[in-house]
């Protein structure tokens, strides 16, 4: 079988090529083609360890090849002097079926992907085919040199995280950083031969329980007096840059047929939906404003659902050794993908990062300058993304504008030039300043007029401002009639047409889309608390005119 393993891997098949590469590389066999290891690591002590199951040797790594010219900064970019199979692990994933099927030919450079995806020279994970609802997918990393992953920084999360656990298997550590076994096993092994880490047990899958020894425990409070993070391991920032730009909210435009099925649930007029239609095509920001009650917040929440599903963001992000948490579950909702597992999983992706409905932030008279930089946190020295860069490539909206804790000219000076550069500046803990892309569509959302609250120099900057008007009479009936179906109350005519006669037109009282929804659950509560049948009558309406506009 050793005698044909070169045949097979080079059957012809890519598909099956990868897959028995894939395989070789997990299990801890070096590719049939790759040069021999210059330095192999001293095997340990015989006295230290237990009988190990099966002897394992990290795979062969090959010197990393150049970068094609027109790779994009901070992704690495697919090996273009050797075959794929005979790659590392071979889990460097090539753009498209197109560039798999050039793994058996002489050096070449994989084929780009369409222009039309994210781009040319981005290699994408195999068999992964970039759509407008998830455009890009990060490439599973092949080792800590191509992919320019700090050794000592990730050591000090594995420290850190056998000393908060106490013991942890290998894989279990893999698992934590969220890298491939194959490349924390070197780490591993050469803190072993540092005496920093012991074995405590051997596994039935030929993997070691792992401790730290009194020297390792030593080590590992030092790095946490540092920083306390020992969670996936980060992603550099030139990577989270390209990412954005892969999955930008400005190559989307979505279109008449979009922006109707994000707004399904809504009662929208046509013209609304023509005047918001351009606005949302061009990503960039606008104000919505009018009389309170007639959804500008609702349908700013909507407006994300107009574009692609999914983005991927990372994890945590390493700024030379600064660590930012990006991924907020109070913000993102996580939806991965679902694909196989174990060695029949040809899908893979960077487990560092994690795939994410479009984000919509939503940001009330709560906010403060605060919020708006990177937040440091001098007990755990790990930092926290501003809101603005977690709402990258989704929406930002502003709800209230005018109300906030700080002055409408702190917001304005903040973001004027981002506003119209689609670039921040921001500031770590440790003094350095960072270029971060500014990249989600800005809505402001007040209920007074935009001229009153900003100068003309800032409102050039919101290309789009729209006043979301009071209903139609027309409108308003049939306001009424979806919400009767939502509160499951049975509708009638007759008591809508009392409440306008006898309630709004003789005191010219204006429509407001949240009222039909309000009155109504007047009307619902004060049947429910007499225990009578939930239903419209005129002596309902008028408990409810009563109790409703007493001080409007």
């Amino acid at each position: 079988m050793a005698n044909s393993s070169s045949d097979v891997t080079n059957s012809g098949d890519p598909k099956l090529d990868a897959l028995i590469a894939r395989i070789n590389g997990l299990s801890g066999k070096p590719a049939p083609a790759a040069a021999p290891r210059n330095t192999p690591p001293a095997a340990p002590s015989p006295s230290a360890p237990p009988a190990r199951p099966a002897a394992r040797t990290p795979a062969a790594r090959p010197a990393p090849p150049a970068a094609p010219a027109a790779a994009v900064r901070g992704v690495p970019a697919p090996p273009s002097s050797a075959p794929a199979a005979n790659a590392p692990g071979a889990n460097t994933r090539v753009a498209n079926s197109q560039a798999a099927n050039t793994q058996a030919a002489p050096a070449q450079a994989a084929p780009p992907v369409p222009a039309a995806s994210v781009g040319e020279n981005v290699p994408l994970p195999l068999g992964f085919q970039p759509t407008r609802d998830e455009p890009w997918r990060p490439v599973e990393p092949v080792s800590l040199e191509d992919n320019q992953i700090s050794d000592s920084l990730l050591e000090q999360i594995i420290m850190r995280f056998v000393l908060n656990n106490g013991e942890s298997e290998g894989r279990r550590i893999a698992d934590q950083v969220k890298l491939p076994f194959r490349m924390v096993e070197p780490i591993l092994t050469r803190l072993k031969m540092e005496q920093q880490v012991a074995y405590r047990s051997a596994t039935a899958t030929g993997d070691y329980v792992y401790v730290l020894t009194e020297t390792g425990r030593a080590a590992a409070r030092n790095h946490v007096q540092d920083c306390t993070y020992y969670g996936a391991c980060p992603v550099r920032l030139p990577e989270y840059i390209a990412s954005v730009k892969y999955q930008t909210i400005e190559g989307q435009r979505p279109q008449k047929k979009d922006l109707e099925r994000a707004f399904s649930d809504l009662l929208i007029n046509p013209r609304m939906l023509d005047r918001l239609g351009p606005a949302v095509n061009s990503g960039r920001g606008m104000f919505l404003f009018g009389f309170p009650g007639n959804g500008k917040t609702s349908i700013a929440e909507r407006v994300t659902a107009a574009f692609g599903k999914y983005i991927w963001i990372p994890r945590a992000v390493d700024i030379d050794g600064d660590i930012m948490r990006v991924f907020d579950p109070m913000n993102h909702e996580l939806d991965m993908p679902q694909g196989d597992s174990g060695l029949l999983d040809q899908g893979g992706y960077d487990k560092r990062w994690v795939r994410i409905r479009r984000p919509t932030l939503v940001a009330g008279g709560e906010l403060t300058m605060e919020m708006l930089e990177v937040q440091g946190n001098p007990e755990s020295g790990i930092s926290e993304a501003p809101l603005q860069l977690k709402s990258n490539c989704g929406t930002l909206l502003i709800d209230d504008f005018g109300r906030q804790k700080m002055s409408v000219d702190q917001l304005l000076n903040r973001w004027i030039v981002p506003l119209e550069k689609r670039y921040d500046f921001l500031n770590m803990s440790s003094g350095k300043k960072i270029q971060v892309p500014f990249d989600q569509l800005v809505i402001f959302s007040t209920n007074l007029e935009p001229k009153d609250l900003v100068d003309d120099a800032f409102l050039r900057r919101i290309p789009y401002k729209i006043e979301v008007s009071n209903p139609a009479e027309s409108d308003f009936r049939k306001l009424f009639e979806i919400m009767c179906k939502v509160l499951k109350i049975p509708y009638a005519a007759e008591p809508i047409d009392y409440l306008i006669a006898t309630h709004y037109l003789p005191v010219k009282r204006p429509f407001r889309n949240c009222q039909p929804r309000d009155l109504l659950l007047q009307v619902r509560n004060y049947c429910l608390y007499h225990g009578l049948e939930v239903e419209l009558k005129n002596e309902y309406f008028d408990f409810a005119v009563d109790n409703y506009f007493s001080v409007m």
